[in-house]
């Protein structure tokens, strides 16, 4: 008997069998871990992000090594004392104006075409400090440098936490962090070597590569998705994502809480203003107002501003611009410590370490200081000099494992999709009031309580703030950033318990 071909289609009862083609499987949606973007994307695209705030850092470390040698009695533009509080100040009182301004852009523009903008002034502002010739110029150049700093900071943290999974949110929003202290660390290094006005020459290269690296990234998907585009909120999340990511869910899950809350774009000031005013705002901006007033109260810009001027009164027998360095060094090393933690750990704990540890070591710098000046009444030799230096370098390590990141990563977590821009922008104002408050009275604090009461004073704040933050600081870590908005605005009573509704990065 011929044996039959496969191609024979079976026959029954004299006929012959409908031949259907078998359906081929549709290919498993990834769920959990499988279905996650790529880590690796994610992590460029925040590198690139943050390349800006670097700029922000070398605002606050430039002064630290540029005021000794505009003092000094060969510069070709002399300061006065009085010259170099507002030249170490100037910066903060421009920043503020930039954090509003570009709150009002990110959710007009878009949060990509203000992080270009932001550029220009920083260009402007450093180029001007460059090459001036006379103390009027190094203000206005500080003012530019400051309101580029502040319409920098609110746009990287936004695009960052929204463009980045839950499971990666923490650490790379901390990356804003690591570019801030990389940019004192490279103004210590650079102001050591060579003159200040070089130093801001050199300075303007930063800004330059950040205008070009984020000419090459997308939106963010949720800022199209409020301005109804999903086609292209999907193109840009493909782009953020890969191909390892479960697109669809993810996107549906934006469209799907876009919908169920109504997040429509506000059209005029007084659906802006009921915005700002609803609880899912203003509870978090309360609560990150006050976060940053303790912490900028403890003095860690003080010592960043003041540094070499600090280690000076300190009575430290070791160089002070070596020890200047190292403590930017130290810093550098313990934010990127502080980022990994802060995935980890939580936004809680961290602000635990700060608070407590800042304050200690604050608190013992001051009754060195006491001694210091005692030692000089009566003209006796510091002794114990490495206290000083252990007690600052300590300060560094605390400060930048909590307060340095934590509160900087919150502003993109913690407000309502609608409003994101405008009051973390205006969260980013306050923070640098505070900049601007505690760098610009410190010199006068010296004079009113000496070095060892303003330090003291700086110490007990920082102490008295962890009872705030242990009563009202939320841990966000691991949540969507629409889980905490439902937590702020009451439709969900705890952060700390899993939340079964849908989560979205």
């Amino acid at each position: 008997m011929a044996e039959k071909s496969d191609a024979t289609p079976f026959i029954k009862n004299g006929a012959k069998a409908t031949i259907t083609k078998t359906p081929e499987k549709p290919a498993k949606e990834k769920t959990g871990k499988e279905g996650r973007g790529k880590a690796l994307k994610q992590i460029i695209v925040a590198l690139i992000v943050n390349i800006g705030t670097i700029n922000t850092g070398m605002a606050f470390g430039f002064s630290a090594t540029a005021l000794p040698q505009l003092k000094s009695a060969n510069s070709t533009i002399h300061i006065t004392e009085g010259e170099a509080s507002w030249i170490a100040s100037l910066s903060a009182v421009g920043t503020p104006i930039g954090c509003i301004l570009s709150g009002y852009l990110m959710d007009n523009i878009g949060r990509r075409r203000t992080l270009i903008f932001t550029e220009v002034p920083l260009i402007v502002g450093w180029i001007m400090i460059s090459f001036a010739q006379n103390v009027i110029m190094i203000y206005i150049g500080r003012l530019l440098v400051g309101f580029g700093s502040g319409m920098v900071g609110a746009p990287a943290r936004v695009y960052t936490c929204e463009v980045s999974q839950p499971h990666l949110r923490g650490m790379l929003g901390a990356m804003a962090s690591v570019g801030v202290s990389t940019g004192v660390l490279i103004q210590y290094v650079i102001g050591s070597a060579t003159s200040w006005n070089i130093l801001a020459g050199v300075s303007a290269i930063v800004p330059i590569v950040s205008l070009l690296g984020m000419l090459a990234l997308p939106e963010t998907p949720n800022y199209l998705l409020t301005q109804d585009k999903p086609e292209k909120a999907e193109k840009s999340l493909s782009k953020l994502r890969g191909s390892t990511c479960n697109l669809n869910e993810e996107i549906q899950k934006m469209i799907s809480f876009k919908e169920k809350n109504h997040v429509e774009p506000l059209r005029t000031p007084r659906e802006i203003i009921k915005a700002l005013l609803a609880p899912s705002a203003l509870k978090p901006f309360g609560i990150l107002a006050l976060y940053f007033f303790i912490y900028q109260w403890c003095g860690v810009n003080t010592i960043t501003f003041y540094a070499v001027e600090v280690f000076e009164a300190s009575g430290a027998s070791l160089d002070k611009y070596s020890l200047t360095i190292s403590m930017g060094v130290l810093r550098v090393i313990f934010t990127v410590v502080g980022c990994i933690l802060c995935r980890r750990c939580g936004r809680r704990p961290l602000t635990f370490v700060s608070s407590l540890g800042c304050g200690t070591s604050m608190v013992v710098l001051s009754v060195y200081l006491y001694y210091v000046q005692y030692w000089k009444e009566n003209n006796l030799p510091p002794q114990y000099s490495w206290i000083p230096v252990a007690s600052i370098y300590l300060f560094m390590v605390f400060c930048t494992l909590g307060f340095l990141i934590v509160p900087w990563i919150m502003i993109g977590e913690v407000y309502p999709t609608q409003v994101r821009g405008i009051i973390g922008g205006m969260t980013t104002c306050i923070a640098h009031l505070s900049i601007f408050t505690v760098v610009k009275t410190f010199p006068y604090l010296k004079h009113s309580l000496n070095d060892y009461g303003t330090f003291g004073l700086y110490g007990g704040l920082s102490l008295c703030g962890t009872a705030f933050f242990y009563f009202f600081l939320p841990e966000t870590k691991g949540k969507s950033l629409q889980e905490i908005e439902d937590y702020f605005s009451g439709r969900i009573k705890s952060l700390s318990r899993k939340n079964t509704q849908t989560e979205i990065a």
